[in-house]
């Protein structure tokens, strides 16, 4: 393995940085204009997809996993349940702190947003090595590591 420069590594990390903003401000944009089939906001979708991904959790739990503030979360998890996507259960290791789960009509929902996203990305084609997505997201896990001591409340 060649020793790389640590200026240049630098530089081209500034240039990921770079790259990610745009891309989760589109993806964002994209999650808005396909949301109103579901009715769903990014944060709402955000919050359905860590119950889909997780099962029943916390509001800090799924704040602490997506470095959102616990408001923000909460807001959230209250659309939801409003739209009848979510319900609060108790909690066996918390008495403060419900667990939140997904109900049939959420699963529904985030299925389908799933589903049409994953379409979208099937649309990038087979020119990505199955090696060069491992790099992107290991550069991208460290990138977050770094910033792992960042409060978000």
């Amino acid at each position: 393995m060649r020793e790389t420069d640590p200026s240049a590594v630098t530089d081209r990390l500034t240039e990921v940085f770079d790259l990610v903003g745009p891309l989760y401000r589109r993806a964002q944009r994209k999650v808005e204009q396909d949301a109103p089939i579901e009715g769903l906001s990014v944060g709402v979708r955000a919050v359905l997809n860590m119950l889909r991904e997780h099962g029943p959790m916390t509001v800090p739990q799924m704040g602490r996993a997506q470095a959102l503030s616990r408001q923000f979360v909460q807001r959230m998890t209250n659309d939801a349940a409003g739209l009848g996507l979510v319900e609060f259960v108790a909690n066996p290791a918390h008495k403060r702190s419900s667990l939140i789960r997904l109900t049939e009509e959420g699963e529904r929902a985030i299925d389908a947003v799933i589903d049409r996203e994953r379409a979208v990305l099937r649309q990038i084609g087979g020119d990505l090595s199955e090696a060069e997505i491992d790099a992107c997201l290991r550069v991208l896990s460290r990138l977050l590591h770094l910033l792992d001591d960042i409060d978000m409340d």
